[in-house]
């Protein structure tokens, strides 16, 4: 299990963001292939779950399955969040709006406060590049395509990407599963880890694979 930090992100800092959701699907293949991964599942939260639906759609040969946390199969960005984004002078003001607009109202304020902090640390650039890449992805005419085994996570909260939004994936993907996780908004996994973790877990004990295998 590897959890993968997209440059411009965590641990990647040092490197630049994209700006489109296939540049970083990109991205993702040129690392499997230096860990000579030849299939994965892909397990991605809002933009990430973005890049795990472009992999599906179009490098299936590398994708087992994918689970999408907090998905749509667009991902537009409220105009004005994308403009404040777009400024070093007002790029705080756009975090603190996705913030509060990303968590049930039963969320721990120091939860709240933490992820507004880690949210602000990244570059205004990449930042902006992510928001412009979430606002132009639309699979909505490859979303049949998707033949691998899938699970959708949804917060019944969730403001971002609301549960029809999740509903509307389950229903379009064929192998499909949805999982609605009660008092959690766009950041489940943060405010209902436990529930989110189970449910991946019971669905990976689903698909098979053999270790080691390269395509």
């Amino acid at each position: 299990m590897y959890a993968l930090d997209l440059p411009g992100h965590g641990k990647s800092q040092a490197h630049g963001g994209k700006q489109t959701i296939s540049g970083y699907a990109r991205l993702v293949l040129d690392w499997l292939a230096v860990l000579k991964l030849g299939r994965a599942v892909f397990i991605g939260h809002s933009m990430g779950s973005a890049v795990a639906l472009t992999l599906a759609i179009h490098h299936p040969e590398h994708v087992l399955g994918i689970g999408l946390v907090g998905c749509g199969v667009r991902l537009r960005v409220n105009p004005e969040v994308l403009n404040e984004a777009a400024s070093p002078t007002t790029s705080l003001k756009a975090v603190k709006t996705l913030v509060s607009r990303s968590f049930s109202s039963s969320a721990l304020p120091r939860l709240v406060e933490l992820v507004e902090k880690r949210m602000g640390e990244t570059r205004q650039s990449v930042l902006y590049g992510d928001l412009l890449a979430c606002n132009e992805f639309d699979v909505s005419e490859q979303i049949a395509q998707v033949n691998q085994p899938a699970l959708v996570v949804c917060g019944q909260d969730d403001q971002m990407t609301p549960p029809r939004y999740a509903q509307y994936l389950a229903d379009a993907i064929p192998q499909a599963q949805l999982q609605l996780i009660p008092v959690a908004g766009h950041m489940v996994m943060l405010e209902q880890p436990q529930a989110v973790a189970s449910a991946l877990e019971s669905w990976l004990k689903t698909i098979p694979f053999n270790p080691g295998e390269v395509s």
